[in-house]
């Protein structure tokens, strides 16, 4: 049985896997890491914008 998350928690988290996956020496390339949280988290095309933006930096 799978647990459903508030929208907030998984954008949370998905924005906590990235950034760990980041910090790794041969990290993915960004689209792939945004197509792979969304995948992984269940988000929206509105969370895949906000988590490019966030790579991107333009988000704090």
């Amino acid at each position: 049985m799978t647990t459903v998350m508030p929208k907030g928690d998984a954008l949370r988290q998905a924005v906590k896997w990235i950034s760990e996956i980041r910090k790794e020496n041969n990290p993915p390339g960004d689209r792939k890491l945004i197509d792979e949280a969304c995948l992984k988290f269940n988000l929206t095309p509105k969370d895949a914008d906000y988590l490019a933006r966030f790579i991107r930096g333009e988000v704090e």
